[in-house]
């Protein structure tokens, strides 16, 4: 994780613009109205679809009936017309 004052963080924008985009690493600025959090917007997406898939309601109890189901149940990829 990095972190940087508001001062810092401009000195060294680009760099951890770079750290945060390529490497997925977070960055946290401190100002002095409060902590800004920096993801890249794959984790951003992976958040945002973590919460939509978390709040249909249950498709987790779906999802965990379904896993303990014979393989019977389920129809292969050959028998499915696209």
């Amino acid at each position: 994780m990095i972190t940087a004052n508001a001062s810092n963080f401009r000195k060294n924008l680009y760099g951890t613009l770079e750290q945060v985009a390529k490497y997925n690493q977070v960055a946290t600025v401190n100002t002095k109205d409060g902590d800004v959090v920096m993801i890249s917007a794959d984790d951003y997406n992976n958040l945002m679809e973590t919460l939509y898939i978390s709040s249909v309601q249950g498709l987790k109890q779906d999802l965990l009936k379904a896993k303990k189901a014979p393989a019977s149940d389920f129809v292969s990829e050959d028998e499915v017309e696209w």
